[in-house]
């Protein structure tokens, strides 16, 4: 199982640091000029193997989740990000949604973390979506889903408190959760379907909200043409191109590379992607000249190995 830990946390860094140079390319600028590897500069002029702030955040929920479930404690540790480039790639903050910005500055003035998410409707970025795959692992014993639930609604609601955010959160943490026991990518995608859809019933959501994520929960997304995946940093195109990535690869390699050149939200979808492909195929399925090319590579595994540690102690 650390392999596949461990390649979830490599996974997520490259997937990112692949999209970081050509954030905001379109798909056609990308037919022309594929991304194949890492390369350097571009959009944030930063060098080869940097990844941003999906890839922090996703690493200072699962330092904080180290210790056990402390929602304070996880904001803290955002808001060190956020101040000081904690878990940056270069000890430096070069891209922040504007979602993710305010939420950390009410957080900075004193706001709770159960308050000080955006709710609003045009607060439906990738913000939280980013940053869900160490809950899932946190959450893999966890047999009640309502308590997942209101978990998940906790993490996303430190930056994204609407609900379309929290839901894409939840069937991205319920899909990874079964990729733990189910090997096959879509039977694992057709059980969380059932899952998900039972307790959707169950909890009478809003049936127009609800009705948005039809694409994932209702039809097969694997089937869709790429023309009709959507790679903006809209919370639901994300979790629909990641899941599109997934679904239609057989490896780490080939998810990610496809991920990137949807265009787009390119590194936010790289590494919504990247998680859940470097979960499922393990730290080996991963080109080793990424893993060596990636920033801080000896400092993800070392945290991903303390992650591991920490699930399988009693107190996690």
């Amino acid at each position: 199982m650390q392999q596949h830990i461990t390649g979830a946390f490599l996974g997520i860094a490259i997937g990112d640091a692949l999209g970081v140079p050509v954030e905001f390319k379109t798909r056609s600028y990308l037919r022309e000029k594929p991304i194949l590897d890492f390369i350097g500069y571009g959009c944030w002029n930063q060098p080869p193997g940097t990844f941003s702030d999906d890839t922090s955040l996703t690493f200072c929920t699962a330092e904080s989740l180290t210790h056990g479930y402390n929602l304070s404690l996880m904001a803290i540790t955002f808001l060190k990000w956020y101040r000081d480039g904690y878990w940056g790639a270069h000890e430096q903050v070069f891209d922040i949604g504007h979602t993710t910005r305010r939420a950390l500055q009410r957080i900075g003035t004193g706001t709770s973390p159960l308050f000080s998410g955006g709710f609003e409707e045009f607060e439906n970025g990738n913000g939280s979506l980013m940053r869900m795959m160490p809950l899932a692992l946190y959450l893999a014993k966890q047999d009640d889903i309502r308590q997942r639930y209101h978990l998940v609604k906790e993490v996303s609601g430190i930056t994204h408190m609407h609900f379309r955010s929290v839901m894409a959160c939840f069937i991205y943490v319920e899909f990874i959760r079964n990729l733990l026991t189910v090997k096959d990518l879509q039977e694992a995608y057709q059980i969380t379907q059932a899952v998900v859809n039972d307790f959707i019933i169950a909890n009478q959501f809003s049936p127009a909200e609800v009705k948005l994520f039809d694409r994932i929960l209702q039809d097969n997304i694997t089937n869709l043409k790429e023309d009709d995946i959507l790679s903006s940093g809209y919370v639901v195109y994300t979790l629909e191109s990641a899941l599109w990535c997934l679904l239609n690869t057989d490896n780490y390699q080939d998810c990610v590379l496809k991920a990137v050149n949807l265009g787009g939200d390119t590194d936010t979808v790289g590494a919504v992607a990247g998680a859940v492909a470097g979960l499922h195929y393990g730290m080996a399925n991963i080109p080793p000249h990424w893993i060596v090319g990636i920033a801080k590579s000896d400092k993800i595994i070392e945290l991903s190995q303390q992650f591991s540690d920490a699930l399988s102690t009693p107190s996690a």
